[in-house]
């Protein structure tokens, strides 16, 4: 049974702009709380509000940069390494336990035509699962919000990059993925919106993937730190700027090749 792979965030589910850098700064500000309540290690230096977040948006950033490399740095590593730099005796647990509460009262948008795309692939008979990097927020807590839209009825598997060592473009999370679906990587398709996506895919030995292109809006930030340094998708990628458009280039990519 074939199986097709989807990207999460901008392909599933997405933030306007302005509430993605909102979302964002929320992120480093709550990090930044939590350095700036923690004790500090004896013999450290005392540190400016600004010094924290700078500490803590650098431990961000560096994340991002690791998962460009197909590296998993969990948020709570990351509060890990910001307390680190600054002498704090901090404690990740205050970090993630923020960090659920905000996304729990974030307003995730569902992107049009997701819920329809993947009951229509799972109609067709095709394994179904989704693989996001996770690298502003533990992917259980998207858990809830992913369910209560519904696409747990379609879903057979969630892959996670802060639950794993490795977040895309590395094949490792590609291939784990299609091993909790029971399928290889010549007789599997991906969905999603970046290059990690497509390069991943490719090294995975994928049997082909698609570029999603119809939320390709993003925050100041977000783009800056995730996108500005991906190379440009080839000429030959197949595109689609709406979901409804993606299953027939599927199916097509999963046809019996000739000869």
């Amino acid at each position: 049974m074939p199986a097709v792979t989807l990207d999460l965030w901008h392909t599933l589910i997405y933030l306007p702009p302005e509430d993605e850098e909102a979302y964002m700064a929320h992120q480093i500000a709550l990090g930044t709380e939590v350095l700036h309540r923690s004790a500090r290690v004896p013999g450290s230096p005392a540190r400016t509000d600004d010094e924290l977040r700078q500490a803590f948006e650098r431990a961000y950033a560096e994340a991002v940069e690791a998962s460009a490399r197909g590296v998993s740095v969990t948020p709570a590593e990351q509060l890990v390494r910001a307390a680190r730099a600054t002498g704090r005796a901090a404690n990740p647990d205050d970090y993630l336990n923020l960090l659920k509460e905000e996304v729990a009262r974030t307003p995730f948008r569902t992107a049009p035509g997701a819920v329809e795309l993947l009951r229509d692939l799972r109609a067709r008979g095709l394994r179904v699962g989704v693989i996001s990097n996770t690298v502003g927020e533990p992917g259980e807590y998207l858990r809830p919000t992913l369910s209560r839209i519904g696409f747990d009825r379609f879903v057979e598997s969630y892959v996670f990059s802060d639950q794993q060592p490795w977040t895309k473009p590395s094949p490792e999370i590609f291939r784990y993925a299609l091993s909790t679906l029971h399928e290889t990587p010549e007789n599997a398709v991906h969905v999603g919106d970046g290059w990690a996506d497509l390069e991943g895919a490719r090294r995975a030995g994928y049997r082909g993937a698609v570029l999603f292109t119809g939320l390709h809006e993003y925050g100041e930030k977000y783009l800056r730190l995730f996108l500005s340094g991906s190379p440009p998708a080839s000429a030959e990628t197949l595109r689609a700027d709406r979901l409804e458009r993606v299953l027939p280039l599927v199916e097509d990519l999963l046809a019996p090749r000739k000869g």
